[in-house]
């Protein structure tokens, strides 16, 4: 006899809500992900097990294995549902540049309510449907660039890299990064002073200070994802 072919579909989003036989489903994918979400946003992924998942909906935890086969799957599931919480019904404006930039807030705004998503490992965040929705969108304001479709997707995915760093900083610092900034430079003085490090010390002569000496990461956000943009134009 030959081989028995397998031919369920490896994606959670190409397969039914619930896998294999048995009665009507009692639970979906939305009420699923929502229970999960709720764990992540109190308690970070480590709050997020497929057993606290199944007692939060009422529900067994042999019987959540029905909905998605793994805890990957799980978090495949979390990450494209707060993907849809993007706003994305905003029309390009044809300054594409400038929508980026909105785009690239309205990330962070996301990210800020849910940071445990910058710990959820790209091989976890497979592309579903809004996620999707969120590639079409970027690729609609990149339209009538004149650079390859790699460039783009590299612009998409650098925004989306740069932005979780931002967003990783104002968790550590706090969104007005002036104070941390005083104690790095209390220490970078102190070292520049020692004459060991002169291209350091040029540097640090040369730093123009923001007009009220007070930089938040919204404003470093505007001035360097431009430039990141301009650098990978010009690379094609």
């Amino acid at each position: 006899m030959g081989d028995v072919v397998d031919d369920k579909p490896r994606s959670l989003w190409l397969r039914k809500e619930q896998a294999g036989r048995g009665p009507v489903p009692a639970h979906d994918r939305a009420e699923i992900a929502a229970a999960a979400i709720e764990l992540a946003d109190a308690g970070g992924l480590d709050a997020v097990s497929m057993r606290k998942v199944a007692a939060a909906i009422g529900a067994g935890a042999a019987s959540l294995y029905r909905y998605v086969e793994t805890r990957d799957e799980l978090l495949e599931l979390m990450s494209d549902t707060v993907g849809g919480q993007l706003e994305l019904s905003r029309r390009p404006t044809g300054d594409w540049r400038a929508d980026l930039l909105i785009l690239a807030h309205e990330i962070r705004r996301v990210y800020r309510l849910h940071p445990w998503m910058l710990d959820v490992s790209p091989g976890a965040a497979a592309l579903g449907p809004n996620a999707v929705n969120y590639l079409e969108h970027a690729l609609e304001i990149l339209h009538e660039v004149a650079v390859s479709a790699r460039v783009k997707m590299e612009i998409i995915a650098m925004i989306n890299g740069l932005v979780g760093g931002f967003v990783r900083t104002e968790l550590a610092v706090g969104t007005n990064t002036s104070a941390w900034a005083l104690g790095q430079a209390e220490f970078l003085g102190a070292v520049v002073r020692a004459g060991q490090h002169p291209h350091l010390a040029a540097t640090m002569q040369d730093l123009t200070p923001t007009p009220d000496g007070n930089e938040g990461t919204d404003d470093l956000l505007d001035r360097v994802l431009p430039r990141v943009i301009t650098g990978l134009l010009a690379a094609d």
